[in-house]
């Protein structure tokens, strides 16, 4: 498997959820950048550290948020 290293980072577009309001609350940004990995930062914090889960598991975790409701 490949490794997202913090400079692999520098260069991504950022995308923030489209359920997040104007006001830079609670937020969280994704890239899709690499194909196989999902890196995700909080929005309220760009420089700080970043979770990377593998595409399937970040799919099944929207997919059971969407059917929460969420």
């Amino acid at each position: 498997m490949r490794t997202i290293l913090e400079h692999d980072l520098d260069a991504v577009t950022w995308h923030k959820s489209s359920y997040s309001g104007g006001d830079g609350g609670n937020c969280l940004e994704v890239t899709h950048d690499f194909p196989t990995l999902v890196p995700v930062r909080d929005s309220k914090a760009p420089d700080g550290p970043k979770l990377v889960f593998r595409a399937e598991a970040w799919s099944a975790f929207v997919e059971n948020l969407r059917s929460l409701g969420a």
